[in-house]
């Protein structure tokens, strides 16, 4: 049986989507995300999804033989924090982080609490290394 991706790019409204996030202060972090990811891409926030707001897109394959399409970046506003999603594997990211702010990693998210606890100079080179990286390993997308 052929892997099906979950997270796939939708037609749902981002303010729609927005306005339903439960918490007032989460809701004025996401539009002030989507202000700094649309300036800092150059691209519209599109829904990937039901709750990924992402920018850009690039197709991926696998040596598995994997494949599918992603975000070049994004963000969610979870109900505990706000998940960043940059590209995996990007090797600058790490030393970037140093100069954050508060956050944690996982796999392939920064996690933070809420907009006032980064730099937001750093969260703009972050995307820009993430979208570079990206479109210089997939340059066909």
């Amino acid at each position: 049986m052929a892997y099906q991706q979950k997270t796939k790019e939708t037609d749902h409204s981002v303010v729609e989507f927005i306005e339903n996030v439960e918490s007032p202060k989460k809701r004025e972090d996401a539009y002030k995300l989507v202000d700094i990811f649309t300036e800092t891409t150059g691209y519209d926030a599109k829904m990937w999804g039901p709750s990924i707001i992402g920018f850009g897109s690039y197709h991926y394959k696998y040596e598995s033989g994997h494949e599918g399409d992603a975000p070049l970046v994004g963000f969610s506003p979870r109900k505990a924090k706000i998940s960043l999603y940059f590209a995996p594997g990007e090797t600058k990211r790490e030393e970037l982080l140093k100069d954050f702010g508060k956050h944690t990693t996982g796999k392939g998210c920064v996690y933070i609490n809420k907009v006032a606890d980064i730099d937001m100079a750093v969260l703009q080179e972050l995307i820009k290394q993430s979208v570079q990286f990206l479109q210089a390993t997939y340059p066909n997308s």
